[in-house]
């Protein structure tokens, strides 16, 4: 198997033989060779309908003609100039226009940049030393938000990796989500919060939807303690819709993150909010970010070509909807009940019922997971290889694809 020779390899030269932990699988992953529209090839020649669209950003599926148009362009005339590009001003435009809550934008080019760099933010411009996020949330690779879960909100947080300084994570508190009352309980013993960050709809321990009322409750929580509040939308953003998830549940954050979609499937993150704080950043303020690859001119290009797609065909959102809604219905009853899904995220969970909150998703059984999750792929379908991440639909996968994957579940299960 060329797969297998080639994770070989890659095990003497590179840790763990993977560039990202979560694409080590056991005994060893398999390699793409090519992507187009909802498939994957592998270099052993199998084909693969793809659920995990690299994480999320593949929303128009691979190698989309008009996105593929954009990057052919920009090559043309170069992809690297250190200096601003009218695709900059364009993409920002996009941005701006379509979150009400964003004023001004900053490129970055991941979103693990664009939350650590909100957070500098939010810290600089309230000048609190503080932070809380949501149990279980992922907010990137940066030492400020690995902290372990479970560790408590009223404790100091504990490090959840090696090298990360327990002075750093000290700083970061955690409360359940679906949780206002954590939330305001803790506020109340804490006057040194800059920021309270989450991800609207949690997409990094599968997929957890808020309660009816808990955004609201939180936008307003964190207004009567003068707490700046930071959606990251990484993941929702134009996922759920042109706006994301603020613009579904009429929320406006003060700081929003948003990365994967507006790349279009190349490196990209953005950091945007009201005016008086994106004011701050440097040069214009004391608070300093930079990057020799923010606002990359392939990246920009790739993106508002995506979105120029998006919002000019807005029925996909509707259409990728109606084909999840067909996934959850096409299961056995016993399963429906733990499938979780809102536009084109969806996630079924090896427990009785959907979870609501961190410690819930984790009492999913990860074993039987793992089963199934071989199972899929023996059948032609790549999921996430993980309890914990998301899978998605593309605007790529046709009716023909979800019943072909409709009938995996089924069959897997």
């Amino acid at each position: 198997m060329k797969s297998e020779d080639l994770f070989n390899e890659a095990k003497g030269i590179m840790p763990g033989g993977v560039s990202s932990p979560v694409r080590a699988i056991s005994p060893y992953p398999f390699y793409t060779r090519s992507a187009a529209g909802s498939r994957l090839v592998t270099e052993d020649g199998d084909e693969l309908i793809d659920c995990c669209l690299g994480y999320g950003p593949m929303i128009m599926g691979h190698a989309h003609p008009a996105v593929r148009e954009a990057i052919d362009d920009q090559l043309d005339s170069g992809w690297l100039y250190g200096t601003p590009s009218e695709r900059e001003l364009r993409l920002a435009r996009q941005v701006v226009g379509d979150h009400p809550s964003i004023d001004m934008v900053r490129f970055v080019s991941s979103g693990s940049e664009a939350t650590m760099a909100a957070i500098r933010l939010a810290r600089g411009y309230t000048g609190k030393k503080d932070i809380i996020k949501i149990e279980g949330g992922f907010h990137g690779a940066h030492d400020g938000v690995l902290i372990k879960a479970g560790s408590g909100a009223t404790t100091m947080g504990v490090p959840d990796s090696a090298g990360v300084i327990e002075d750093v994570v000290a700083h970061t508190a955690q409360v359940p989500y679906n949780d206002p009352e954590a939330l305001s309980g803790l506020l109340d013993k804490n006057d040194d919060v800059a920021a309270f960050i989450l991800e609207p709809v949690l997409g990094n321990i599968g997929t957890i939807l808020p309660e009816d009322g808990y955004l609201k409750d939180v936008r307003a929580i964190t207004e009567e303690h003068d707490v700046l509040l930071i959606f990251d939308e990484v993941i929702t953003g134009y996922r759920l819709g042109i706006g994301g998830a603020q613009v579904k549940y009429g929320i406006r954050p003060d700081l929003t993150t948003l990365g994967k979609i507006i790349g279009g499937g190349l490196p990209i993150g953005c950091f945007g909010g009201r005016r008086e704080i994106m004011e701050m950043v440097a040069p214009s303020g004391p608070v300093y970010q930079a990057g020799t690859f923010s606002g990359n001119p392939l990246s920009l290009a790739a993106g508002s070509a995506t979105l120029d797609y998006l919002s000019g065909h807005r029925s996909v959102y509707d259409a990728m909807d109606r084909k999840t809604r067909a996934l959850c219905e096409s299961l056995p009853p016993e399963d429906r009940e733990s499938f979780v899904r809102i536009g084109s995220m969806f996630k079924l969970y090896f427990r009785d019922t959907p979870p609501n909150n961190y410690v819930e998703a984790k009492e999913s059984d990860t074993v039987r997971f793992g089963v199934f999750w071989k199972k899929m792929l023996s059948s032609g379908v790549f999921l996430p290889p993980s309890q914990y991440e998301t899978n998605f639909l593309s605007v790529a996968h046709s009716e023909s694809d979800v019943e072909t994957i409709a009938g995996a579940y089924t069959a897997c299960l």
